[in-house]
């Protein structure tokens, strides 16, 4: 072999030893560039899988909360519808008594509502027909307990329970619609509390 030839073979040897090391450079680079990169995936993916399980924690919450909400409003609403039926069916009932108890209630209504004044006091044609017979005398007494007087008025008015009184022009209504109604609230907290306590 020539020395060309050696140098020749020499230089291919050298080419191919740095080629060598710099293909296996290369590859190393590439492998820590691959293994980076399969790193960031891992973290992007357990990110992604961490916000997906956070927005179900959420989702899930939020769904738990509006059926909760709902069920709330639900037995709030049955609770409601209750208690107003019970209200009803106490009107109703009172409405209904037999002329000595109805008439015994309009007396106690009475001696709550009567003014220390001189007035009238008005009831229904269906009341006027049933009042017994020592009822006025009870209107008279009731008034005389406050200080006032009132006169029975004999001519009907149209209402369909209980009595209005006038003093002085002013009208009282003592009907056992506007009691119920104006008691509402207070009805509607002892029935709640009755009933659901």
């Amino acid at each position: 072999m020539t020395g060309l030839e050696k140098i020749t073979d020499q230089i291919q040897e050298e080419a191919k030893a740095s080629a060598a090391r710099r293909l296996e450079a290369a590859q190393k680079e590439a492998d820590a560039v691959l293994a980076e990169a399969k790193d960031a995936c891992a973290a992007m993916e357990a990110e992604a899988a961490e916000k997906n399980a956070a927005m179900k924690v959420n989702y899930e919450g939020r769904v738990k909360s509006s059926a909760e909400q709902q069920r709330r409003t639900a037995l709030l609403r049955a609770k409601q519808e209750i208690i107003a039926d019970v209200i009803e069916e106490a009107y109703v009932t009172l409405k209904k008594k037999d002329a000595q108890s109805y008439f015994l209630t309009m007396e106690k209504i009475l001696k709550t509502y009567a003014l220390a004044e001189a007035g009238e006091i008005y009831f229904s044609q269906e009341d006027l027909a049933r009042m017994p017979g020592d009822f006025e005398k009870k209107i008279i007494a009731a008034a005389k307990e406050k200080g006032g007087s009132l006169v029975l008025k004999k001519e009907p008015k149209a209402i369909a329970d209980g009595f209005v009184l006038v003093y002085g022009g002013v009208e009282e209504n003592c009907t056992l619609k506007a009691l119920f109604d104006a008691k509402k609230d207070e009805l509607q907290d002892k029935v709640n509390a009755i009933l659901f306590s």
